[in-house]
């Protein structure tokens, strides 16, 4: 098998049409499919997704921000239960990282803009990740985000490993 490598990162929402918003507004994300609801028995639900056989994908869209991997975010219905979204901390936890050209002057605009933002931006200045700047938000139903900025290469590439792929060089 030939990996090429991500193609997209998916993740349940709320509120779809919220979730797309956000994106368009905060990230210039650009919305290139829309499903629609799936027309699906709960054993295909239940075999082919792993979720409740009761439960059933009311829309998904797929988003494209930048040059980078395409996020497709998925309303389902019949989850009785909010349950908090897993921290950073516990398996299962998870967040997206978007690269900008200054991660100080956008965690200006994402504040200005009433964005959930953590502390930061925070500077790395030594070790494998010396020249990154990086800082987490909250999108408005909890998930984690995260913008990056790059300096140049990294730390860790003095040692002559290989370079992280970028959606500035795609590379």
């Amino acid at each position: 098998m030939k990996i090429f490598g991500i193609e997209h990162i998916g993740f349940t929402v709320p509120d779809l049409d919220e979730a797309v918003a956000f994106f368009e507004t905060i990230f210039g994300a650009v919305t290139v499919m829309t499903t629609g609801k799936i027309d699906v028995d709960g054993v295909f639900m239940r075999r082919r997704l792993g979720v409740p056989e009761h439960c059933r994908i009311e829309n998904i869209k797929v988003l494209r921000c930048g040059n980078g991997s395409n996020i497709e975010l998925f309303e389902y219905s019949g989850e009785a239960t909010e349950d908090a979204l897993k921290r950073n901390s516990q398996p299962g936890g998870f967040h997206v990282a978007f690269q900008v050209d200054d991660a100080v002057s956008a965690a200006e605009r994402l504040r200005e803009r009433g964005v959930d933002v953590l502390d930061g931006p925070t500077y790395v200045d030594a070790g494998a990740m010396k020249g990154l700047t990086w800082l987490y938000l909250r999108a408005p139903w909890g998930q984690f985000l995260e913008i990056v900025s790059m300096t140049g290469p990294l730390g860790y590439e003095a040692d002559g490993g290989p370079k992280l792929w970028s959606p500035v060089s795609g590379a």
